[in-house]
């Protein structure tokens, strides 16, 4: 089914079929379904897929979210393009 393909974290590669079957194995909290599948752990911090691990987790637990379980974190400092590839800029 093409929505079980589906890459819901582009950073790490996770797909939707694969946060549904850890989930429904360990019956994973939201937090302990980021761990086990490295989930919302890329470079985005989870700004894209947090809400759709925390929906999976709730899905399988059927606790009901009263708190977020998954932070964004961004990054500590811009970074400009020039100082990665080693040009100037302004």
């Amino acid at each position: 089914m093409i929505e079980e393909e589906m890459i819901v974290c582009r950073c790490e590669g996770v797909t939707f079929k694969e946060l549904n079957e850890t989930a429904a194995k360990h019956k994973c909290s939201a937090r302990e379904l980021k761990l086990r599948t490295r989930a919302a752990m890329g470079y985005c911090g989870g700004r894209t897929c947090r809400t759709l691990v925390d929906k999976c987790a709730h899905n399988v637990t059927g606790e009901e979210q009263k708190e977020i379980t998954l932070k964004y974190q961004p990054p500590i400092r811009p970074v400009y393009f020039g100082e990665l590839g080693g040009g100037q800029h302004d």
